[in-house]
């Protein structure tokens, strides 16, 4: 369970920097930068400690908008054209999180898998 969790939250690390990185050059403000990386963190938790049978793309896309989801509410009352790049980042990077974790983690259950049936 550890190793899981470790991956999810490297995982949430690297997509939430890699969301953050445009918001910083265009000088967003640091509520919306720490939302948006910690919102990905947390994206990377439920990655590795929920046990949902489906692709891993499709895991990552329901989890990332799940958690999205109350937030639209606030962004779109306000710059409802600001939605656009949050769906489409959000889409991309909750989608390869998915799809990453789901292989990482399918590597490991193979070798382990191959160990127990040679013993």
């Amino acid at each position: 369970m550890k190793n899981k969790l470790f991956v999810g939250l490297i995982i949430g690390f690297i997509a939430g920097s890699i969301d953050v990185i445009p918001m910083i050059i265009n000088k967003l403000t640091w509520d919306a930068n720490l939302s948006a990386f910690s919102m990905w963190i947390i994206v990377g938790f439920f990655l590795s400690i929920t046990n949902l049978k489906m692709n891993g793309i499709f895991k990552g896309l329901l989890i990332s908008f799940l958690i999205l989801l109350p937030n639209l509410f606030i962004i779109g009352w306000e710059e409802p054209v600001a939605l656009i790049p949050i769906i489409l980042m959000t889409a991309v990077l909750g989608s390869l999180s998915g799809y990453v974790y789901q292989k990482i983690n399918n590597v490991g259950q193979s070798k382990n898998s191959n160990i127990t049936k040679n013993i």
